[in-house]
Order: structure tokens, then sequence, then C-alpha cells
């Protein structure tokens, strides 16, 4: 099996945390105990997709909140907050506060653009101020410029018997260092890298190229490579890679079959570019963990990061996850070259 330019140094996994509607107390509950499972078998990060209107994680916030309160070394990330629905000024004293109830273990990822399905949403989300409202990049600038302790009002003493800020508070001067952003285009990676923010790169990235062919693989590879040329850090700028990879050395057969029908139905997608945005999928993979390892050491993109977060899939069973992330730590990390932190 080929050696990886970099070895594989941390090792982290992906949930959208489904519930049903009737008792959504206990998917989150699945959800939190998915992530103290993910820290006593050593893995370095969880993270937290997000949803809104859906039967997913609404408020990926307050369940890191939950979770550090459940852990203690494990760190707590989202993939990500679209921060069309958010206020940057509320988010950041959001993000500080989750950020000093975990002792400095949170990494919040970001993107950026109009809300999904904005049209059925804005009359709630923005009655009065939808069309001024700006999704650029500058949205995600302001939140940075917020964490990292700019000013963010025109005053800071004692006004009577109170004391103001003109910070956010509580401030955590280790967050600005911890904030990802979640891109799939060469623009975004290069957004990113000037910014100074650390760069998560998924299962879906954009074919901007006008005629093809169209390789996943080496598509991600030019946003690494763009982002790292733009980042103060260069070649050290951490990027962290989230393919969907199912590892099936302890599964049922069952659960085998299940598994990989589930890969056979998305596969179609990973073809051609999908839609007026002309996404491209990665495929899904399946298979023991020395296979999975094998396919990983020959992409191009997975030979230069160091930092995963393998997504788990949509919509699995609590014990399928249990197995898929046993066999994650056990199996497929060392197998990458990978250690689990004590």
């Amino acid at each position: 099996m080929p050696s990886t330019p970099r070895p594989l140094r941390k090792l982290g996994f992906l949930t959208i945390g489904l519930f049903d509607e009737a008792d959504p107390r206990r998917g989150h509950e699945s959800t939190l105990e998915i992530i103290e499972l993910g820290e006593r078998l050593g893995f370095d990060s969880a993270w937290l997709r997000h949803r809104h209107l859906q039967y997913g994680i609404s408020s990926p916030v307050a369940v890191m909140a939950a979770a550090s309160q459940r852990t203690s070394r494990i760190e707590l990330g989202t993939a990500v907050i679209p921060l069309g629905w958010e206020n940057p000024l509320r988010l950041a004293e959001d993000l500080a506060t989750v950020d000093g109830l975990s002792g400095g273990r949170i990494n919040p990822g970001v993107s950026v653009g109009p809300p999904m399905h904005f049209d059925d949403v804005r009359a709630a989300l923005y009655p009065d101020t939808a069309d001024a409202e700006d999704f650029s990049y500058e949205r995600v600038r302001r939140l940075l410029d917020l964490v990292r302790g700019e000013r963010a009002g025109a005053f800071s003493g004692v006004r009577g018997f109170e004391v103001f800020s003109d910070r956010v508070q509580p401030h955590s001067p280790g967050l600005g260092r911890r904030l990802w952003y979640g891109g799939g285009s060469l623009s975004s990676a290069r957004w990113a890298g000037e910014h100074g923010m650390n760069f998560l790169t998924s299962s879906v990235v954009k074919a901007e190229a006008p005629e093809g062919p169209y390789d996943f693989a080496e598509i991600q590879l030019s946003h690494i490579r763009a982002f790292r040329s733009a980042h103060p850090d260069g070649e050290e700028a951490r990027v962290s890679q989230g393919l969907v990879v199912i590892p099936t050395d302890s599964a049922s057969p069952e659960q085998r079959a299940r598994y990989e029908e589930y890969a056979a139905q998305r596969t179609p997608r990973t073809a051609t570019p999908q839609g007026p945005a002309r996404l491209m999928f990665a495929p899904d993979i399946v298979g023991t963990s020395d296979q999975i390892a094998e396919r990983l050491h020959a992409h191009a993109a997975f030979r230069e990061v160091d930092e995963v977060a393998f997504a788990l899939p949509f919509t699995f069973e609590h014990e399928d996850y249990v197995q898929i992330l046993t066999d994650m730590a056990t199996r497929l990390g060392p197998a990458l070259g990978w250690k689990p932190s004590a």
C-alpha cells in the first residue's frame, strides 16, 4: 500500500443528528451518545451538520454546549453553519460562550450565500430586511472580526451601576484561530486562505471548468492548493477533508448489504456535474478498512491533508453508527497511520 506524503494526524467524524418529529429528544440524545463514544474511542474531533426546517440538528451551537459538558477532550465542530441564517454579532457571543464552557475545544465551521430555499423562508427570517441582507463573504468577515476581538460597540466603561465592553464578551482569545470556512469553489478556498481561516472541504465541490473530463479528487486538490497558496501559513495551513467513508470490518451481512445499497443509490450523481451550480459529488467509499485505506492513499486530495472528518451517512440507525465509528477508530485510522488520542 503506498504511503501518503502527509500521515493522518487528526481523525474526526461528522453527523447530521437525525431525529423523529414525534420524539426529538431521543435523536439528540443519540447524537450526544455518539460523541461520547467518539471520545472513548480516541477520535480527535466530532462535527455537527446543520439543517434548518428539517429533522436534523438546527442548533449545533446548543448541541455543542451539551456535548461539552459530557466530554472532556474531543474537539467539537460545525460543518457548517450557514451564515445567511445568522446575525454575526449574536453568533459570535454564542460561540465564545460555548468555547469557554468547553475549555477551548470548539471549531466553528461556517459558509455564506443566501439561505437554502430562501423564497420559502424569507418572510419568517427577514420580514423587513430580506432585500437588504448581505449574503456575501462580508458576512464571514464580520464574524471573524467580532470573534477576534474587534470593536462591536461604540462605548466601553461604566454607566450608572453597569460596566460595558466595546467587544464581544466573553472573549475567547484562541477561538479566532479555530474558525473554519466550508468551501467548494476556488474563490472560497482563496478567500478563506487570504483571511487566515482554516478550510473544510467535503464530498461536494464545484466543477468550474467549462469542459471535462471532471475528476473529483483533482478538483478538490486544486482547492486545497489554492487555499494554502493564499494563506499566511502556507503549507502548514489547516485543511480537513470530509468524505463519506463506511468501513465494514465488523458489520453484519445485513449491514454490509444495506451500506452497499445506500452507496449504489448515490453513485449516479458522481459521474457528471449536477444542476445549475455544477456540483460534483465524491463516491461514497464502502469496504473493509484495508480496502478503504488503499483507495484513500490513491486519492489526490487525501494525500495532501493530515486531518479528516469522515461523514456518517444520513439515514442509518444508532447501532450502525456505533459499528462504523468503532471500525474507523480501531481499524481504518491505524491503517492510515493515525493513533488514537489518550
